[in-house]
C-alpha cells in the first residue's frame, strides 16, 4: 500500500531564491554578503606596497628628524620655547611620514568595503537591541556554526602564516647572524626587503583566503534569505494585491470608464455605424480641436447602447461600415482621428451640418 504524502508539509521549506523586495529588506537591516577577510588582505597588501614605494621618502624624513635632534639637543638653551620648537618640528616631520600611509590605508579600507556591498548606511544595524547583550543569545552565537567556521579559519591562517614566517627566517639564516657586521644602510635595506617579501607572501595568502571566504559568505547569505513558496505568494499579495480584489478593481474601472464614455455620447456631432456591429461617436469643435475626436466607441451590445443614447438625445447616426470599422480600429477614445480619414469624416460631418440647417 502506497503511503500518502501531504505536500503541505513542504510548503514551509525555504527553497526559493529571495525576491528583490526581500533582498532590499535584508539590506536595510544590514544583512549583506560581506567578508572581513577582504579588508584585511587588502590592507596588508596595500599597506606594504605603499611602504615599499614610499620607504625612501619616509627614511629621508626620519634622517632629518634624527639629524635635527642631534643638533638641537646640543644647542638647546634649556628654555621652554626651545623645547616647544623641537616638539613642533618633530610633529610636522612625523606627519609627513605617517599621513601618506594613513590616507592610503583609509582609501583601501573604504574601497574594500564599498566594493563588496556598495554605498549604504543601515541605521537598523546599529540600533541597540536587547539580544546583543542577552547572555543566552551571546552563548548561542559563540557556539553557532558561523563561530565554529571562524575558529577553524583563524586557526588555519595562524598555522599557514607561521609556516611562511618560518620558511622566510630559515632562508635568511645564511646572512642574518652577520647583519650587524655590515654597514647600517646595507643591513637596513636587506632587512626591509626581507620584511617586504614576507609581507607580500602573507598578503597573497590572505587574499586567497579572502576570496574563498567571500564566496562562502555570499553562499551563506543567499541561503539565509531564501523564501518558501508560501512567503513568495504572500509577498505577491502584499505588493500586487489579491487577484480577486484586482479583478474587481479592474471591473469597476471598466464600469466607470464605460459610464463616462456613455455620458459623452450626447455631446457628439455624429455616430458613425456599421448597422449591427460598430458604433463610433465623433465630436468636432473647430475653435478647440485640431481635428475631430472620437468620444465613444463600441462593438455589439456597447455599440447598440451608444446608438440608443444617441437617439434619445437626437444625435444623428450615419451608416458607413468601412469608416466605422476604420475609426474603431485606428482611434482610441479621446484621440483625434488619423489624417488619412479626414476626407471621409469631413464628408460625414458636412452631411450632418446640412441636416441641421434644414431642420432650422
Amino acid at each position: 500500500m502506497l503511503a500518502r504524502i501531504d505536500l503541505q508539509l513542504f510548503a514551509g521549506e525555504k527553497t526559493e531564491p529571495a525576491t528583490p523586495r526581500r533582498r532590499e529588506e535584508a539590506r536595510k537591516k544590514g544583512q549583506v554578503a560581506k567578508s572581513g577577510e577582504v579588508g584585511t588582505a587588502a590592507l596588508v597588501l596595500g599597506g606594504f606596497l605603499a611602504l615599499h614605494l614610499l620607504g625612501p621618502m619616509m627614511f629621508q624624513h626620519l634622517q632629518i628628524i634624527v639629524q635635527y635632534f642631534l643638533q638641537a639637543v646640543g644647542e638647546w638653551d634649556g628654555t621652554v620655547p626651545g623645547l616647544q620648537a623641537m616638539f613642533v618640528f618633530a610633529l610636522v616631520q612625523t606627519a609627513y611620514i605617517v599621513s601618506p600611509i594613513f590616507l592610503i590605508l583609509l582609501v583601501i579600507g573604504l574601497l574594500s568595503q564599498v566594493g563588496q556591498v556598495g554605498f549604504f548606511v543601515s541605521p537598523e544595524s546599529i540600533t541597540p537591541k536587547f539580544s546583543r547583550i542577552n547572555p543566552i543569545e551571546g552563548f548561542k552565537r559563540i557556539f553557532s556554526k558561523r563561530a565554529i567556521v571562524e575558529f577553524f579559519k583563524s586557526f588555519f591562517k595562524i598555522f599557514v602564516i607561521g609556516y611562511i614566517v618560518y620558511r622566510q627566517i630559515r632562508s635568511s639564516m645564511d646572512w642574518l647572524p652577520a647583519v650587524g657586521l655590515v654597514e647600517l644602510t646595507h643591513s637596513t635595506a636587506l632587512i626591509g626587503e626581507t620584511i617586504y617579501s614576507l609581507a607580500i607572501r602573507i598578503g597573497v595568502f590572505l587574499l586567497v583566503i579572502a576570496s574563498i571566504d567571500y564566496l562562502y559568505q555570499r553562499w551563506e547569505f543567499e541561503k539565509s534569505i531564501r523564501m518558501s513558496k508560501q512567503e513568495i505568494r504572500e509577498e505577491y499579495k502584499q505588493t500586487e494585491g489579491d487577484p480577486l480584489i484586482r479583478s474587481k478593481i479592474r471591473q469597476r474601472q471598466r464600469q466607470i470608464a464605460s459610464q463616462r464614455m456613455m455620458q459623452a455620447v450626447p455631446t457628439a456631432d455624429v455616430i458613425v455605424t456599421n448597422p449591427t456591429h460598430y458604433a463610433v461617436a465623433i465630436r468636432y469643435i473647430s475653435s478647440e480641436m485640431g481635428a475631430p475626436q472620437v468620444v465613444a466607441k463600441g462593438m455589439g451590445i456597447i455599440a447598440q447602447r451608444i446608438k440608443d443614447i444617441a437617439r434619445e438625445h437626437d444625435v444623428t447616426a450615419v451608416e458607413n461600415p468601412e469608416l466605422a470599422r476604420a475609426l474603431y480600429k485606428t482611434t482610441e477614445i479621446g484621440q483625434e482621428i488619423p489624417a488619412e480619414l479626414y476626407p471621409a469624416v469631413a464628408e460625414v460631418l458636412a452631411f450632418v451640418y446640412r441636416l441641421r440647417n434644414q431642420k432650422i
